[in-house]
This record gives C-alpha cells, sequence and structure tokens, in this order.
C-alpha cells in the first residue's frame, strides 16, 4: 500500500504505519481488529499501538474494551509539514555557517546529460520571473510544463544564429530571472556505417556544459535567445509583394 510507505518516509515503523492506515479504514477498533486488519501480529499491536497515541496519531476511547481511534490525517501531515520546513530552515542556517554563498561570477562545470537535465529542471522549478530558452526542443518543452505559473517564457530554436556547439553537438540555452544560466552541449550519437563501409571508431565524447550566476553572461544569454525569438518570428512572416 503506497499509504504505508509514504507514513514510514515520514518516520513511521512499518507496523506503526500499517497500524494507522487500519485504524484510518476501521475508524474505531479493539486492537485485535487492527492487528487482523494491519497484518500484525497480536503480540506486537499493544506497544504499537500506544507509539501511534504518543505520535498523536490515535487516541484511545474506552477502556472496557479498550477501544481505539484514529486520530486526523491532515492535522498529522501539517505538523509533519511544519516539522519538515523547521529542519530544512535550521539545515539552511547551519550550511550557511559552514560556507558562504558561491562567488557570483563563478561558473562550474557540468558533465553527462543528467547533471544537465537535473540542473535545468532545478533552475525551471524556481524561477519566479522570466525563463529563456533556446534549442532542444524537446528538453524545451518538458521544461516549459515544469514551469510555474505566471512566469514569461520565451523559446527559441537556434537556427537562425550563428552556431555554438561543435560538429555532433546540440547546443541549450537556459537563463532565469536574471540570475543564474545554463550552457548545455548534448552528444548527437553517430550515424550507422553503411553496408560494407569501413567502422571508424570515434572518440567517445560526453555530454558537458557550464552552470553559472555570472550577471553578465546571464543577461548576454537573454539577449542572445531574445535575439532568436525575434528571428525566428521575422523567418515565419510572410512577405508581400
Amino acid at each position: 500500500m503506497s499509504a504505508v510507505i509514504h507514513l514510514q518516509a515520514l518516520g513511521l515503523t512499518e507496523y506503526e504505519a500499517r497500524a494507522y492506515t487500519a485504524l484510518l479504514a476501521l475508524g474505531r477498533a479493539v486492537p485485535a481488529r487492527v492487528a487482523r486488519q494491519a497484518g500484525i501480529p497480536r503480540p506486537k499491536i499493544y506497544e504499537t499501538l500506544e507509539r501511534l497515541e504518543g505520535r498523536g496519531l490515535a487516541a484511545r476511547v474506552g477502556q472496557s474494551p479498550l477501544e481505539y481511534a484514529p486520530l486526523s490525517a491532515r492535522e498529522y501531515l501539517a505538523r509533519s509539514r511544519r516539522a519538515f520546513d523547521d529542519r530544512l530552515g535550521a539545515l539552511d542556517r547551519d550550511l550557511s555557517r559552514l560556507a558562504p554563498d558561491p562567488a557570483p561570477e563563478a561558473v562550474y562545470h557540468l558533465h553527462g546529460e543528467a547533471a544537465l537535465r537535473s540542473m535545468c529542471e532545478d533552475l525551471t522549478l524556481n524561477a519566479r520571473r522570466t525563463l529563456f530558452m533556446a534549442g532542444e526542443p524537446d528538453l524545451a518543452e518538458t521544461l516549459e510544463k515544469l514551469t510555474p505559473r505566471g512566469v514569461r517564457v520565451v523559446t527559441t530554436p537556434l537556427a537562425n544564429l550563428p552556431a555554438i556547439a561543435m560538429d555532433g553537438e546540440r547546443a541549450f540555452l537556459l537563463a532565469r530571472d536574471g540570475e543564474a544560466a545554463v550552457i548545455a552541449h548534448f552528444v548527437t550519437p553517430p550515424a550507422p556505417p553503411l553496408p560494407g563501409a569501413e567502422v571508424v571508431v570515434p572518440h567517445a565524447r560526453d555530454a558537458h556544459g557550464v552552470h553559472t550566476h555570472n550577471p553578465v553572461i546571464v543577461h548576454l544569454i537573454e539577449g542572445y535567445v531574445e535575439l532568436a525569438a525575434r528571428q525566428d518570428r521575422s523567418a515565419e512572416e510572410p512577405v508581400h509583394a
């Protein structure tokens, strides 16, 4: 059951998660019935229910016979969310003390298609105002679907501007909010050899690129993409005699 897996990810043991979901299904029940519903050994059900009570997920609603009822799942989720946010805030403060933010002029190299795509997705998900993307239509379409609502998106191919990638590579540009950018070069697989042709094994290349917060580079990419978009629109406009 997926709910059991998710509850375990939030810190519950497997027995606690199974007992809680069983209580939600039953409403209120004696421990023996909860054990049957959840598939928990009878000797373990009492201590499991007591731990749920301690977590604020269950309450005793009778003594003779002893019965338990589930407490609100929404309240538990709200508490878990607040606790998680508190831990994230504490981690952010601790990490900030350990190391300052990277210098804005720094440029970081990325290697491998997975790393490039992951960085592009991160920038997209954190966009607040603008996204500029050029090249790789399939990747641009995927990122557009991830773009938060209200963000202005400019996308364009790179066909009408000078090439910025080597032969056998495909360039992709992404700039976010005037603050961060990725320049990616994806590798195009070589075409299969013709029958009877000599097979030449090319030097293997991996997708590669850079990530930066350098404002000069970021604004250059935004301007480059804006220019490419205008060129693309001009090429599509009909010419009247």
